[in-house]
């Protein structure tokens, strides 16, 4: 399995010998002019190692150690240096630096300690994929954030999760209402068995019920077999309703006796069936106003919300976007295999600053979106959805294009600007084609056609 290394030296000569000798070995390597530069790429979770030169204009290898250590503790860095002393050794050590090579060394130094660190690497990622899986049986933090708001919510999951009580999960849509309810079961003591889901806004009314009860065989035409239903199939664990604000009220009501009496009946059937499933509804509807418009049952609203829980829209948790957007980054990047691996200062104040109508999803969709735009390694700003530029006021070449236009037909505007950038070329060539063509890039045959089609008065103009 090859490994990424990250090379940072100021030094090109030196940059080109270690990025041979490691490329030898078998690995990926990246290189950084830069302390500043190497920033760009520590985010990147296929980054394996940083080797550093100890000494470099701007920020040195002590400034990116810090760093590293900072973002990305499990990141072994290797110090490099061409001054190196058994005291500024044992610094560096000190301060986190997993090896330490002095100039000039032999290639199989460089390759041991690259190896040697990479050992560490593993064992640093084990290390966290097993404290991860703990931190998240036990706290629940699959929800990514760590704004007030969010540690809020955090600890409204822990306080319910251990009971087998009806949770009413409300926020606004796109706001992550179904990893809410899942994360509940998952902290639950219900976790190993089965969590299903069903959107009850997504599935036709007249298909509803059977969905959630089944039916038996022969109950109507095209029932050849008999089928288990959603609540059926969640035995023993939990289903979970979203959008419930969509049920049709004669479903309300057979949802009311599965909730007082904890019995159904599927289509076409008389048998009673018991049932132990633990529910969970969510909504980004007003249930109460739903209840006095007389849409929603009143009693099993109060049913479902024995504890209720509102998941804050992101714009209340502004302190969340960048975390979420990295996360969401790197996602995606790997399914895409782009080498996207980060986003810069300018595009995150953006994202920070904007409002977020479709919350999470749409962070999640701009993310995706901004990524396909990329042309580099970070994104930037102009590579943000349009729409979240204008919003924030943040004005792009795009946006001037089409004001621009000023409503004109794409066509007519395009030729309007080739005839204005021949007319132009022409004058400062003093209407020698040949010339313009150059200053055009195009060849004088291409031009003499435009000319020609464009109906430009070379003569009249330029004689």
């Amino acid at each position: 399995m090859k490994r990424t290394v990250l090379v940072v030296d100021d030094e090109q000569n030196m940059q080109t010998v270690m990025r041979m000798i490691l490329e030898d070995a078998g690995h990926v390597v990246i290189t950084a002019g830069s302390g500043e530069e190497a920033l760009k790429h520590i985010q990147d979770p296929n980054l394996d190692v940083v080797l550093s030169d100890m000494k470099m204009p701007g920020m040195g290898g002590e400034g990116l150690l810090a760093r590293c250590r900072a973002d990305r503790p499990d990141l072994p860095v290797i110090v490099v240096t061409a001054h190196g002393t058994i005291k500024s050794a044992v610094k560096s050590v000190a301060a986190g630096a997993a090896d330490y090579l002095t100039k000039p060394f032999e290639p199989e130094e460089l390759e041991i300690a690259v190896h040697n660190a990479i050992n560490l690497r593993d064992v640093l990622r084990e290390n966290q994929r097993l404290k991860a899986t703990v931190n998240q049986a036990q706290t629940g933090k699959q929800l990514h954030g760590e704004s007030p708001a969010t540690r809020h919510l955090i600890e409204e999951i822990q306080k319910v999760a251990p009971y087998k009580t009806n949770v009413l999960i409300t926020g606004e849509s796109g706001t992550g209402k179904e990893l809410v309810a899942r994360t509940i079961h998952n902290l639950g003591p219900r976790r190993d068995r089965p969590w299903v889901a069903i959107n009850c806004s997504a599935i036709p009314r007249d298909l509803m019920e059977s969905e959630l009860f089944g039916y038996v065989k022969g109950a109507f035409t095209g029932a050849a077999q008999t089928r288990l239903g959603r609540l059926e199939q969640a035995q023993g664990g939990t289903l979970f309703l979203d959008e419930i604000g969509d049920l049709d009220l004669a479903l309300q009501t057979k949802m009311l006796r599965v909730l007082q009496e904890r019995e159904f009946s599927p289509v076409g059937s008389d048998q009673v069936r018991k049932v132990d499933v633990r529910i969970m509804a969510a909504t980004n509807r007003d249930l109460k106003e739903m209840v006095h418009a007389g849409r929603f049952r009143e009693d099993l609203f109060y049913r479902l919300d024995v504890y209720s829980i509102v998941v804050p829209p992101l714009r209340e948790r502004r302190e969340d976007v960048p975390l979420l957007a990295r996360v969401f980054l790197h996602e995606l990047a790997a399914d895409t295999d782009k080498p996207v691996h980060a986003i810069s200062p300018e595009a995150m104040e953006v994202l920070t600053r904007y409002n977020w109508p479709g919350n999470i999803r749409e962070l999640h969709n701009a993310i995706e979106r901004s990524l396909l735009s990329c042309k580099g390694d970070t994104i930037d700003a102009r590579d943000l959805p349009h729409t979240i530029l204008r919003s924030t006021g943040t004005a792009t070449a795009a946006d001037s294009c089409l004001d621009n236009m000023g409503g004109s037909d794409l066509d007519a505007w395009l030729a309007g600007v080739e005839r204005r950038a021949i007319l132009q070329a022409l004058d400062q060539s003093q209407g020698v084609q040949a010339q313009a063509a150059r200053r055009l890039g195009i060849s004088e045959r291409s031009l003499w056609h435009r000319i020609k089609k464009l109906k430009i008065q070379v003569n009249k103009s330029f004689a």
